[in-house]
This record gives structure tokens, C-alpha cells and sequence, in this order.
């Protein structure tokens, strides 16, 4: 069955971690479509996470579960950090297993966040959920905590979704400093380079050694519409469970995503940024350079062979789309 005839879901959906980009966006769209929505977040939400009577009464009968908690990885990978990381995933997976595995009426459906940074540098060949490699260090170990916390229960009557998402492209997120540093002709591609490791970020698993060169590093993204027809999808597919890929079937490379960029921003300059300025200019945003050096290059296999046909599914219109250009 396509994706575009697909019928519309309906019946209550609780979206745990609702107060972010994807959350929101996932609200509003349920609601519009006339759903009744409860969030959970740690505030402006319908329940807060140390309310597990409110917890439970909301999954018990509902339609749809959707997991999306935990603090963004948009931080410097300190110990704090990284265990708070940890810590908001699971803790708050643990709590959507629990009233889930305790409702009367179980949700016949728990799609919980994952992410395609799960797989590793890829530069040779596509992951998928069939033939993909599992990675190595701090990132692809919560990832694969994140996922066992959302399977580790015995709940029969619930099916489960990891989604796997790549970059996630929309009003917001991480869209946002990309489109500031272009318009100040900061735009250019993002280059590998040599950096000191430390002894502690090898303890860590959060060292990053040298990997693509010139800005050839995959850049595997999907629009924040096809999110959530594809969360429809999954809905309407009982066949679609465990990982399932969420990204666009035409992933671009580092260099020819901060093109088109600056095409669709009409900013023609943006000089490469070698590694070491990377490096500099990560200590002080607070961020970490593995998000944009890592190469990832993930294939929707699953979504594609069940029928879902994007409705972004190059770059170049969905960056149009999304900037009105």
C-alpha cells in the first residue's frame, strides 16, 4: 500500500519529550488532525516525568505512543553531560516501558527515538537496517542503550519502533546556526583534519580521529514533514517493527549540503572550515565536532520496500521548502 493512501490514524497519542523541535512539530500535526495529545516533559507539558499515576492513565488505552526524551547531544561530551545523556534516555524509556507493561489496554504501538548515528563513519557503502554496521564510542553506545531500554520489556500486546533518525531538516533545529553562519560567510564545507586526542577522550569513547577529507563525509537528512508521515506510516503498517531507518532515499556529502545551502540562502561566499577551526569554534558554542565530521550514510530500506514514498526526498527542495525560497 502507498504512503499517500495510507488511512488516517486516529485515537490518543502520548508523546513523551514533547517540548522540542520534533515534539512540537508532532504535536500541532496530531492535533490538527483533530487527535487528542498528551505530552510529557519536564515543563509546559500536559504531565511532567515524576507523575507516573498521570503516566500511566495516559498510555493506558491510547493509540500511539511516540518516545522522543533525552538531552540533546548538542553539548560538550564532558562526564556530566555524557551521563545526564544517558540518564534522560533511559530513565525516561524505563517509565513509557513501565506504564505500558502495566496498562489495562496496552498502546497497540511505542515508536521511540533512536538515531542513525548508531551506525559507523561510513564512506564506503549505505547502512541499512538489513546490512548496516553498528559503530563504535560514546555516541553509538547510547544509541544502543536507547534501544535496548526500548525492547527489554515483555510487552505482547505493543508493537515497537526504533526510529532511527538522521538529521533531522525543519523551521528550527539544527537549521538554525547552519543558516547564521551562511549569511555571514561562514557557509563552507566542514574539512577532516589531524587534532590532538587525549588520553581521557579515548577513555571516554568521545575521541574523533580523522576521517572523510574535503568535506566528503555523508550527510544523511530528512524534512521534519516525512518525520511524521512516516510516524502515519508506521501506524498503519504493522509489518514495520524494530530499527526502522527515518531518512530521505538521496543523502548528499558534507560539501554538497552546505552548497546548496548558501544556493538557497543566495550566498554565494563560504570559504571551507578546516578542522582546527572547527575544533576552536566547538569549545566555544559548546558543541562537539563529531556532528558534522562523522560520516553518515543511511538508506531508508524498510520504509521504502513497505511503499512509503517521500515527500522530500532531495535536498536542494526540501531546504526551499522549508526557508519559503
Amino acid at each position: 500500500m502507498s504512503s499517500e493512501i495510507s488511512p488516517q490514524p486516529r485515537g490518543r497519542v502520548v508523546l513523551g519529550g514533547a517540548g522540542g523541535f520534533m515534539g512540537s512539530h508532532l504535536a500541532e500535526r496530531y492535533r490538527a488532525q483533530g487527535r487528542e495529545v498528551v505530552t510529557i516533559g519536564r515543563s509546559g507539558s500536559d504531565l511532567r516525568w515524576d507523575d507516573a499515576k498521570g503516566i500511566a492513565a495516559a498510555i493506558d488505552g491510547a493509540a500511539l505512543v511516540v518516545g522522543l526524551a533525552g538531552k540533546s547531544v548538542n553539548c560538550r561530551y564532558n562526564e556530566a553531560n555524557r551521563a545526564e545523556i544517558f540518564r534522560s534516555r533511559l530513565d525516561t524509556t524505563a517509565q513509557l516501558s513501565d506504564a505500558i507493561a502495566a496498562a489495562t489496554t496496552p498502546p497497540p504501538l511505542w515508536v521511540n527515538s533512536s538515531t542513525a548515528t548508531i551506525y559507523r563513519h561510513a564512506e564506503d557503502r549505505a547502512m541499512t537496517e538489513g546490512s548496516g554496521e553498528i559503530g563504535t564510542g560514546f555516541s553509538v553506545e547510547v544509541a544502543r542503550a536507547w534501544e535496548r531500554a526500548l525492547f527489554a520489556a515483555e510487552l505482547p500486546s505493543t508493537r515497537r519502533v526504533a526510529l532511527r533518525s538522521a538529521i533531522v531538516l525543519g523551521d528550527g533545529g539544527v537549521l538554525g546556526p547552519i543558516k547564521t553562519l551562511a549569511r555571514l560567510g561562514l557557509g563552507g564545507a566542514q574539512h577532516d583534519g589531524r587534532w590532538p586526542v587525549t588520553k581521557a577522550r579515548i577513555a571516554a569513547g568521545t575521541a574523533h580521529y580523522p576521517g572523510a577529507k574535503r568535506g566528503a563525509q555523508r550527510f544523511s537528512w530528512v524534512h521534519i514533514k516525512d518525520i511524521a508521515r512516516i510516524l502515519d506510516f508506521v501506524e498503519t503498517h504493522p509489518e514495520l517493527e524494530g530499527p526502522v531507518n527515518a531518512s530521505a532515499p538521496n543523502p548528499s556529502d558534507n560539501r554538497s549540503f552546505m552548497a546548496s545551502v548558501r544556493r538557497v540562502l543566495g550566498t554565494p561566499f563560504g570559504p571551507p572550515m578546516p578542522r582546527w577551526m572547527l575544533e576552536i569554534g566547538a569549545i566555544g558554542i559548546r558543541t562537539e565536532t563529531e556532528l558534522v565530521l562523522k560520516s553518515r550514510w543511511v538508506l531508508p530500506e524498510k520504509l521504502q520496500a513497505a511503499g512509503f514514498e517521500f515527500a522530500y526526498p532531495e535536498l536542494e527542495p526540501a531546504l526551499r521548502e522549508i526557508w519559503g525560497r
